[in-house]
């Protein structure tokens, strides 16, 4: 046991103000239930959602007796242990001297308790100290892909794209909002009354996004975009029927040729995990740049630098913006160029980058449609303050985006790529488009479940046709034309 030494760090009932060490090992996550392989008949798919979750038996709602306890056993715990020596130890066995000196504290002060609410305490306790309080169990969880926390008193997650309320409780704002200065804290960031808007990260990727009173009425609201620990593939994609494996060859050749994309989508459709996916087929040599909000994109390239926006200090200074990242990286002898989600003016920097030799490079957007991508971004152009004709504008558009990716979360909770769209240049004022595929829905069926197919718009060579060519993946590009083609005619 470690000697007392002061009692830096001290907080009530359940947390300490100071950074903690590295999190404990989490616990093995249970097994993913987000998505199973769907039923296939020729072209067509049907959405099997994920098996209903088993409901999970509630704790009893926390009394102010068991806080009460709970915070007499922490401020015994801070007057004994050495902080500071703790913070040496790994999460493992720094784990095992918090449970140790809880375990005789419990005994010593005569606290009655069953086993199963000591080791409860002990659970509490622990992840207080060392990870994220009632959050960490939350985390451990490679099924779930959001946490939304509305207040101290009401958890939300998402499991196989559906919203379900979780037993997870806090004690109470304050111990919400302590955990959230911990997150954002360790990216050098803050939230508080003076600012209460963050975005942030935790060490193994996940975007978080907090927003405090008095801006958030009823306490804390945390929002967590789950990480996942192990990286979707476009193989994975094509078994869970979010595209066709004809449709994932075209993906993965529009990579590969240095095609210049834009994935478009909705809020939680997919668009950061099809970025990724895509970023698989550029080649090891290349020099990749990315600018994002907060890092989440997981490159597996030797030569990627990764950069990261800034938010203004307490004075109001130092902030550094998208387009600040994306101008700066046109100086760094960029490749390629990856934004992770254009929303602002930078897109004119980013389209000026697709248009002077950085082919290949890619961004994502918010929009529903490739014609309402298109729309966007020349609306984010005109927010620049660009006083360009439109016609000037869409000529710039035109000529730098080869081909528009749109993701979709339909309202089954299931995600699919719904087109693959192509710029193909300007008639008059007008862009004009064309399909490679496109994703129609049938119907559902009893279970609510929607059925759908990806269809071939057979329009024969595409656009980038001479580029695949260039690269040796025209025979490729051709076959897998021909089989949607064939698999389109058949339904």
């Amino acid at each position: 046991m470690f000697g007392k030494r002061g009692n830096e760090g001290q907080g009530k009932g359940g947390g300490v103000s100071a950074p903690p060490p590295p999190s404990a090992a989490a616990a093995p996550a249970s097994a993913p239930a987000v998505l199973v392989e769907p039923a296939r008949e020729p072209g067509r798919y049907q959405v099997t959602p994920p098996p209903m979750q088993t409901p999970q038996r509630r704790r009893p709602a926390r009394t102010d007796e068991y806080y009460d306890t709970k915070a007499q056993v922490f401020s015994a715990l801070i007057d004994t242990i050495d902080l500071s020596q703790l913070a040496k130890l790994d999460g493992e066995s720094a784990r095992e001297e918090i449970r140790d000196i809880v375990n005789d504290i419990i005994t010593i002060k005569n606290f009655a308790m069953s086993i199963s609410e000591q080791e409860e305490l002990l659970e509490d306790i622990c992840n207080d100290v060392l990870g994220y309080g009632p959050l960490e169990p939350l985390l451990a969880r490679d099924d779930i892909s959001d946490i939304m926390v509305n207040g101290a008193g009401q958890t939300f997650i998402e499991v196989g794209g559906k919203t379900i309320e979780s037993e997870i409780r806090f004690r109470d704002n304050g111990q919400l909002l302590s955990i959230c200065q911990r997150i954002v804290s360790q990216v050098g960031r803050r939230v508080d009354e003076s600012s209460p808007i963050c975005d942030a990260r935790l060490p193994d990727g996940s975007r978080v996004n907090v927003i405090a009173p008095p801006l958030a009425i009823d306490g804390p609201a945390l929002t967590i975009r789950k990480f996942k620990k192990d990286k979707l593939t476009l193989d994975q994609l094509v078994r869970f029927g979010a595209i066709t494996s004809e449709g994932a060859t075209l993906l993965q050749i529009i990579g590969r040729v240095r095609c210049n994309v834009v994935i478009s989508g909705g809020t939680g459709s997919g668009k950061t995990t099809l970025l990724n996916c895509l970023t698989n087929y550029i080649d090891r040599d290349e020099r990749v740049i990315t600018c994002e909000d907060t890092a989440e994109l997981q490159l597996q390239q030797p030569h990627v630098v990764r950069l990261e926006t800034r938010p203004p200090n307490i004075e109001g200074e130092g902030e550094i913006t998208m387009r600040d990242l994306v101008k700066n990286c046109l100086r760094m002898r960029p490749e390629r160029i990856i934004v992770g989600e254009v929303r602002g003016p930078e897109v004119f920097d980013l389209l000026q980058a697709m248009n002077t030799g950085h082919d290949g490079s890619m961004g994502t957007i918010h929009s529903n449609s490739p014609r309402e991508c298109l729309s966007r971004i020349e609306s984010m152009i005109a927010m620049g303050g660009y006083s360009l004709p439109a016609k000037t504008v869409r000529e710039i558009i035109a000529g730098s985006i080869d081909v528009i990716i749109q993701a979709a979360r339909l309202r089954d909770g299931s995600r699919r790529i719904t087109a693959i769209t192509e710029v193909i240049g300007m008639e008059g004022d007008v862009i004009i488009t064309q399909d490679l595929m496109r994703y129609e829905i049938d119907g559902e069926d009893a279970a609510g479940r929607l059925i759908g197919r990806h269809l071939s718009t057979g329009i024969g060579k595409p656009h980038f046709w001479d580029r695949a060519r260039y690269y040796n993946e025209e025979k490729r590009l051709a076959a897998a034309l021909d089989q949607m083609e064939e698999k389109s005619k058949e339904v």
